[in-house]
């Protein structure tokens, strides 16, 4: 694939000397070209970065171990490399460790070469309590710093699928849209809470997922700071019965005070999915009331698991309607659940995938 080539060049990154480990001195630079609309991927670390849609990606959020190939050649492509931003919020009602974790997070984006940060907390926070208003003053002051150190720097938020204190996550969120470039709408583990009945259900069902964008619109967020996120994923689930009508129970797990949740399952990436799903006793299913793919089959001790999923169908419902709203973007967790393998219909597939993000839409 592609390789880089060190060279011996030198920028100064705040008062200490940084290589930069590019082929040409210039991709070293930040990014600061603004893409009308992003494709947001979480990169968990190894190789597979390499076989990404490059076409498509426009902002890549490192989640895994740093990688100057990587920050190179998606600095060729014109794409945004930020870090991973997670702190606990015990340090963010400290004013002063929040700025000092600020301008270590900083520093180390400069001496990576990176253009922002991805602030991912997902902690507890009761509404108008002191970590209330400390998260929001934690997004406000890092977006000032990082766009006063690094010119064209991108801050994102990530939050729940619902603004309807998801898991317990209370926040500010039409302060924090207001203070970053993007929020990231996290549309995926919309069953770790379930109120009803303990039941398999889809991942990201579409008109529970569409609702809550209008919930964070009718907020007062601009559209063009969400991104819709989206699951590379499915959830495996172990039936203690399956009815004639194909439901599903689950045993009860519970979570943040909720009597079930997806917990019961297992999450499996998309790869796993699509080398089960014909071998499978029912094959690819359609939920019409979800609009999601679904299936069932037998594991080797004879126990039914029923298996939901997100695929191009699904996901392209999806990548339709922010295309309708005109929102900022579509992102996945994770690029490295597809197969990048040689083989012929595993590329297909993922090809499928990619080109699913982009929505049906005009400018």
């Amino acid at each position: 694939m592609w390789s880089v080539v060190s060279l011996v060049f030198v920028l100064i990154v705040s008062g200490s000397a940084a290589t930069c480990p590019c082929e040409k001195e210039e991709l070293c630079q930040p990014v600061q070209h603004e893409h009308e609309f992003e494709v947001f991927v979480f990169d968990v670390g190894g190789n597979t970065w390499k076989y990404y849609d490059w076409s498509h990606v426009t902002t890549v959020a490192a989640f895994g171990k740093y990688n100057a190939e990587l920050m190179c050649y998606a600095h060729s492509k014109g794409a945004r490399l930020v870090l991973k931003g997670d702190v606990p919020l015990s340090n963010v009602l400290d004013a002063a460790k929040r700025t000092a974790w600020i301008r270590e997070k900083v520093t180390l984006a400069k001496s990576q070469f990176m253009d922002g940060i991805n602030l991912d907390i997902e902690q507890v926070v009761e509404k108008s309590s002191p970590e209330y208003y400390a998260l929001t003053a934690l997004v406000k002051e890092t977006t000032e710093t990082f766009h006063r150190e690094i010119p064209g720097s991108q801050v994102s938020f990530d939050v729940a699928w619902s603004p309807r204190c998801i898991d317990k996550r209370c926040y500010d969120y039409k302060a924090i849209a207001d203070f970053c470039d993007l929020v990231f709408v996290m549309s995926y583990d919309e069953q770790s809470q379930i109120w009803g009945d303990c039941i398999a259900m889809a991942n990201a069902p579409l008109n529970q997922t569409l609702a809550a964008y209008v919930e964070y619109l009718k907020m007062g967020i601009e559209n063009k700071k969400l991104v819709m996120g989206v699951p590379w994923y499915g959830y495996d689930y172990q039936c203690l019965n399956l009815s004639q009508e194909g439901i599903c129970s689950i045993p009860k797990v519970s979570f943040r005070g909720a009597p079930c949740s997806d917990a019961a399952g297992k999450q499996i990436p998309y790869s796993t999915i699509m080398k089960q799903v014909n071998s499978s006793m029912s094959g690819r299913l359609w939920d019409e009331i979800q609009l999601a793919p679904y299936f069932n089959y037998k594991d080797g001790t004879g126990t039914i698991h029923q298996v939901w999923y997100d695929d191009p169908e699904s996901i392209s419902l999806k990548a339709a309607y922010l295309g309708q709203q005109n929102l900022r973007g579509i992102g996945m967790w994770n690029g490295k659940l597809l197969d990048y393998s040689n083989d012929t219909v595993a590329q297909k597939q993922s090809a499928q995938m990619w080109n699913a993000l982009l929505p049906k839409r005009t400018f």
